[in-house]
């Protein structure tokens, strides 16, 4: 096989890379775009796939042809690290979207060491060569390389899952990983290309040096990428935009000599159209990404401005500069003669002004106030327009094989006779842009049709104020709990879609008065609220975690409506959701495989040292017959695991917050500044709890995350029991916690709004009510019964009776009431009264069989379900 096949082949094989990334960012678009990940997914496809697998290939091919040194190993060795980049980069998709940070980590690492080795060899490559002229190009993609290294190491990072915990911290992370991998690896290996490839495909005399070879520019750039990410370091965004100011400095010495080329010989290919673009969008977004970061009122929203940037990164400028510049290149790889480069050529320039027109016009159209539906039809129109090279270059290839010149005959040029040979004929650009103007207006017209507000199925009444078509865009993040903004104005009979991004630690989600949900969103991702029209001010809030009661609250001002509306509007009003209280029957009986809590408990152990786990997680529990909420358990229980043990025992207990939000644990029964070991931890986070036990008596422990009633209200207890000293041996021992319950929706969390009202929709021992009527307690006439009580709250008291049955001892909060009968020997009590968290036990013997009611003594709390049954046999 001839040298020049296998380098056709050899290029032929690794191309085939940046066109595979190409269908499956397409797809990714088409399977993804809801999703919380979709947009991340097809920005890295594009980026970290299809561009960084063509600057890998490219730049080592500009390096061989300026330092007329070849590189080490050749392409073969090429092949090897183009295989680990692509395989690094599907472990770093598939870890992300599959939330497996391990996968993300040896993934990144693949792609940084890949490019460790790429910029070795381009050092090696740029010592062993001698003097020409344009060889300090190479070192822009030496640099380049240096800034994926940093960028990648950022982006694993941030994959991390406890790295959600400080969003500042995050956001600050974000905009360094964009300014790296965007700016750096990026844009100084496009800038070290086009200052010879643009005028090469323009056909324009390129002077013995360029202002990209001249010496200070890329000092210039890299000093502006060092700001840039010193100022995020610095908590500055001032620093950080002038980072990128000073990075637009030095490529404006590049744009001005570019522009220049362009001038004297404008664009006549598709190439030159889409590469020049890029270079524009390059620009507008560089600068738009300084000034969003330097106007910004906190990193969060400078991050989520910018992420509104990064398409127009991708597409605009990734994009356009990637296919243009194959554009131009695959024919001259490919060769065959001047024959099969024309023709090649021809192919890939098939239609070229139409294909560009309408791939800027729809990006310049998408940054108009244009409604959702008219933007999805433009970005469908562009992706399509741009997802045609795939279909031109397969034709093109086959073309080249039917039109290469016999072995033997003229070999093809090389890339400085493209620009010594004559221009093509120009196109005809009238009809063109003609047709891209009709495909851009026909795109408007279908997705203004299309646009729910327009329409009698739009939210509202059609009679309403009116629909005015425009959509009103806000991007609103949600932080410290906390919605910002936590008001927005829209106008009348506008359509209102939210990009929501979750910049906390924890899920969060949107509801509002008019049903609109957007589901939970994790940390640190973004989604898209489409509220409707807008017709009457509307309240919104987190439905999570009690985080409403917080304030986390959204606002929506309806600019322009008249009075009855705005009066009538329940915005932010504080109503509770449909429940599943309404379904409760208290004389219900749970099914035949129902199996009770055992309420038995067991001596204290012999160790003094008590280690355990406490996993903090959301478990759906039957609380009722019939009735399933999603608590917030310690353990998979409500309550939690019961500890014991005697004054002077330590207890040891690791926390982990396995749930969705955070969480927190306070032990009563431990003497210690709360700042460290009571302190919140978000999921996926741990901490270790020691204390001493000094006191005895039964404490409660709970989360003490706020708001501390609903975490407790929906499941966040449990009982720690210290022996007082002397406690004497009893035949039978009981502990019975009890608590409230305030339904949410079948199978969902409590009602944080019920909870501030303290009428709870069932009061249970052991967090089922009445389960001890359905499978008693027992106990044998004369044994000594010693019964545990804690009231967990979080809002009402309990007074504890057996009826039928005498206490004699009595014990609360640390202190005998009644021992033994008293003084008297014959003195007795009836109930163990209990304010929330408080806790005691009584003891009794039961002198004859029967069935023996326990109970809260407050009587509707008991018909809620807070009653059992004692079963006294002979």
């Amino acid at each position: 096989m001839k040298p020049s096949l296998k380098r056709r082949l050899w290029h032929q094989i690794t191309g085939m890379l940046v066109p595979v990334w190409l269908i499956l960012g397409i797809v990714s678009v088409i399977l993804y775009r809801g999703s919380s990940f979709g947009p991340w997914l097809m920005v890295h496809l594009l980026l970290l796939g299809a561009l960084s697998t063509a600057i890998l290939v490219w730049s080592q091919h500009f390096a061989d042809s300026l330092l007329k040194n070849t590189a080490p190993g050749g392409r073969y060795w090429l092949g090897v690290r183009l295989t680990v980049h692509t395989v690094g980069a599907a472990l770093v998709m598939i870890g992300i979207t599959g939330a497996w940070w391990h996968v993300v980590l040896t993934g990144g690492i693949l792609v940084g060491l890949n490019a460790v080795v790429h910029a070795t060899i381009l050092v090696r490559q740029l010592r062993g060569a001698l003097p020409a002229r344009f060889a300090p190009l190479v070192r822009y993609y030496i640099a380049a390389a240096g800034c994926l290294v940093v960028g990648v190491t950022l982006g694993i990072w941030m994959a991390h899952p406890g790295s959600a915990a400080a969003s500042d911290y995050y956001d600050r992370l974000y905009i360094t990983h964009i300014g790296l991998n965007l700016l750096g690896w990026v844009g100084l290996t496009v800038i070290g290309t086009v200052a010879l490839l643009l005028p090469t495909v323009l056909r324009s005399r390129v002077l013995s040096t360029t202002r990209a070879a001249a010496r200070p520019t890329l000092p210039t750039l890299l000093a502006g990428l060092v700001v840039l990410g010193t100022g995020a370091y610095a908590d500055s965004r001032i620093i950080t935009a002038a980072g990128v100011l000073i990075y637009l400095v030095g490529f404006a010495r590049v744009l001005g000599e570019l522009a220049g080329h362009v001038r004297r010989s404008p664009a006549v290919s598709y190439a030159g159209w889409s590469i020049t673009a890029a270079l524009a969008w390059f620009a507008v977004c560089a600068l738009g990404f300084g000034t969003v970061v330097a106007t910004a009122a906190s990193w969060a929203d400078a991050a989520a401005g910018l992420k509104t940037l990064v398409p127009y990164f991708a597409v605009g400028f990734g994009g356009q500069i990637l296919i243009g510049a194959l554009s131009f290149l695959i024919p001259v790889v490919l060769g065959g003669g001047p024959r099969a480069f024309k023709a090649t050529a021809h192919e890939l320039d098939r239609a070229g002004l139409f294909r560009v027109s309408v791939v800027n016009g729809a990006l310049v159209l998408t940054l108009l106030p244009v409604p959702d539906v008219v933007a999805a039809a433009l970005w469908a129109v562009l992706l399509t327009t741009l997802a045609a090279f795939i279909i031109l270059m397969v034709r093109a290839l086959r073309i080249n094989r039917k039109n290469r010149t016999p072995p033997g005959a003229q070999l093809p040029p090389l890339v400085r006779d493209v620009a010594e040979s004559p221009a093509p004929k120009p196109p005809p650009r009238t009809a063109m842009l003609i047709a891209a103007a009709a495909t851009l207006a026909l795109t408007l017209a279908v997705g203004v049709a299309l646009e729910p507000s327009n329409t009698s199925l739009a939210s509202g009444s059609g009679s309403g104020p009116g629909a005015t078509g425009h959509t009103t865009t806000v991007d609103v993040t949600m932080i410290d709990t906390q919605f910002s903004p936590d008001m927005i104005n829209v106008p009348v009979g506008d359509n209102l879609v939210i990009t929501l991004t979750n910049a906390d630690g924890m899920l969060h989600d949107l509801v509002f008065d008019n049903g609109v949900e957007s589901g939970s969103v994790e940390p640190q991702a973004t989604t898209t609220v489409d509220v409707g029209m807008i017709d009457a001010d509307l309240g919104g809030w987190c439905s999570l975690g009690g985080h409403r009661l917080l304030g986390m609250l959204l606002t929506v001002n309806a600019i322009g409506a008249d009075s009855t509306a705005t009066a009538d509007s329940p915005a932010n009003t504080m109503h509770s959701d449909a429940s599943a209280s309404g379904s409760i029957d208290p004389l219900a009986e749970p099914g035949s495989d129902f199996v009770a809590r055992d309420a038995r408990l067991a001596p204290a152990a012999s160790a003094t040292v008590h280690t355990s786990t406490m996993t903090v997680g959301n478990t759906e529990t039957e609380v009722a017959p019939g009735i399933t909420q999603m608590l917030w358990t310690y353990n998979h229980t409500a309550p939690g695991p019961t500890l014991r043990g005697t004054v002077g025992d330590v207890f040891e207990i690791t926390f982990v917050n396995a749930g969705t939000i955070g969480h927190s644990l306070d032990f009563h029964a431990g003497s210690l500044a709360p700042d460290k070991p009571m302190q919140t931890i978000d999921p996926g986070e741990e901490l270790t709890y020691r204390f001493t036990a000094t006191r005895s008596g039964i404490w409660m422990y709970h989360c003490s995350t706020m708001p501390m009633s609903v975490h407790i209200a929906n499941g966040m207890f449990g009982a720690v029991i210290i022996d007082p000293p002397g406690l004497t041996a009893v035949e039978q021992e009981y502990v019975l916690v009890q608590s409230e319950f305030y339904l949410g929706r079948q199978g969902e969390e409590g009602d944080p709004v019920k909870v501030q009202t303290q009428l709870p929709d069932l009061l249970t021992f052991n967090g089922y009510a009445n389960q001890y009527v359905a499978a008693p307690l027992t106990a044998t006439v004369g044994e000594k019964v010693r019964i545990w009580v804690l009231d967990a709250g979080p809002n009402v008291g309990s007074s504890f009776h057996v009826v039928g049955g005498q206490f004699d001892t009595v014990f609360s909060e640390g202190e005998y009431l009644l021992r033994g009968g008293g003084s008297t020997g014959t003195g007795g009590a009836q109930t163990l009264a209990l304010a929330p968290a408080q806790g005691g036990f009584v003891e009794l013997t039961f002198t004859e069989a029967g069935t023996y009611p326990f109970m809260s003594h407050v009587m509707s709390d008991a018909e809620k379900g807070a009653r059992g049954l004692i079963v006294v046999t002979d």
